[in-house]
């Protein structure tokens, strides 16, 4: 016969389901993707989510020769993140039913710690937008400089989340509590008694308490062609074919470029590179500030993958010209490469909320085996199960409890990373 949950496991489980889902911050503010669990076991744990659109429009009556075909981008997002804390008490620790909630407390701060440090770490390694303040944190500029890169590339206005490592929130926190400082403002008092930010120009700020640190990048001398005829062209596409005839989907997010090498380079180093300026993505105007770009991964002495690919439009297909995100003003066989995260220093992550998802995944444990089982699910959808076994052999009883999901960043050019004092 399967053990089963006293009352006061069953009311301590929702109370850890209840504190797990009240510590999830950041996962909050980003898109949730529910699957069909069985398709998803099938699929190993991948599905391919589309991304927008982006229409071509032109002026007069006579569109003859403007029916343009469309290519629709998606990229992979997989459930990949599977979480447990597991703990075992003898029979005499059992006795103490407040140790065993200790531990329940504890295990629900470090799976809703591990779905957060998820939706951070993609935020941060994947984005492209890098904005560089060149002194520490200190209020409205700081974001403002963060907005005005989001509206130039066409990113909604609605739904921004910027997050900052506490140091660097305390200091806009400062700049608030000085400049507005009255008394009975309630801005100032906030800022001055709680250390709170708030709403920036547009987006809603986060405290964390742990942050991505990034290395100051130690490349040097490194250029790269932006030549329409050199290696860098880049046409998107939906479908690639092997030399086989499998048709299978490309993930338009990275593209591997060549450079005159990649001494020094490391993964998450954020640059740009000369005569290369962002473009509004639904008008194509050119922003006259430079267009950045995040190294994912370095393959070789001569190539590494970028995201997002440099879509110039310069072959002038169809696809080139939807998807155009930058334009290069005066092409070069040896554009200069300047390297932007120049001193070490935490990454604080932003974002537009359906940049980044959330797949939530599901255990399907037995509950005739043996084992007492219990679930339930937060806000999100994300699911938490609870498990509990008695070994009669040493009489210690077994608990765990687990949680599996993903984190996807569907979109680099609508989330990015902040970092000051860079000089």
């Amino acid at each position: 016969m399967a053990n089963s949950f006293l009352k006061e496991e069953r009311v301590a489980f929702e109370e850890i389901l209840e504190g797990f889902g009240d510590k999830l911050i950041l996962s909050k503010n980003v898109s949730v993707y529910r699957t069909d669990q069985t398709m998803m076991e099938r699929t190993n744990n991948v599905i391919w989510r589309p991304q927008p659109y982006v229409a071509t429009s032109y002026a007069g009556t006579d569109m003859t020769n403007n029916f343009d075909d469309y290519t629709q981008l998606s990229v992979p997002a997989t459930i990949g993140f599977p979480r447990s804390v597991p703990w075992s008490m003898t029979a005499t620790e059992l006795r103490d039913a407040l140790q065993e909630n200790r531990l329940g407390d504890a295990a629900k701060q470090k799976l809703a710690s591990d779905i957060n440090v998820a939706v951070m770490d993609v935020a941060a390694l994947q984005g492209s937008i890098f904005v560089k303040r060149t002194s520490a944190a200190s209020g409205f500029d700081d974001v403002a400089a963060i907005e005005a890169a989001f509206n130039e590339q066409g990113v909604n206005s609605e739904d921004r989340c910027l997050a900052l490592s506490t140091r660097d929130y305390n200091g806009m926190a400062s700049n608030l509590a000085v400049s507005t400082r009255s008394f009975g403002n309630n801005i100032s008092d906030k800022a001055l008694r709680n250390a709170y930010v708030g709403p920036v120009a547009s987006f809603e700020t986060y405290k964390l308490d742990y942050a991505v640190r990034k290395a100051a990048a130690l490349g040097s001398g490194t250029t790269i062609s932006t030549l329409s005829t050199g290696p860098n062209v880049y046409v998107p596409r939906a479908t690639s074919v092997s030399a086989t005839g499998e048709s299978s989907n490309v993930d338009n997010r990275f593209q591997t470029v060549t450079v005159n090498s990649t001494s020094n380079v490391a993964i998450g180093d954020s640059f740009q590179v000369a005569n290369v300026n962002a473009v509004h993505h639904i008008t194509k105007g050119d922003t006259g500030q430079p267009k950045t770009f995040r190294v994912i991964d370095v393959p070789s002495s001569t190539t590494m993958v970028i995201t997002p690919p440099l879509i110039t439009a310069q072959g002038g297909s169809d696809a080139e010209v939807q998807y155009q995100n930058c334009v290069v003003t005066a092409a070069s066989a040896t554009a200069a490469i300047t390297w932007l995260n120049t001193a070490a220093g935490a990454m604080n992550p932003f974002w537009h909320k359906d940049a980044l998802e959330i797949l939530p995944g599901r255990y399907a444990v037995p509950t005739d085996a043996g084992a007492a089982v219990m679930r339930g699910s937060t806000d999100q959808g994300i699911e938490v199960v609870m498990t509990k076994f008695y070994d009669i052999n040493t009489m210690k009883t077994k608990f765990r409890i687990d949680t599996l999901f993903g984190v996807v960043n569907k979109q680099p050019q609508m989330s990015g990373i902040i970092m000051f004092s860079q000089p």
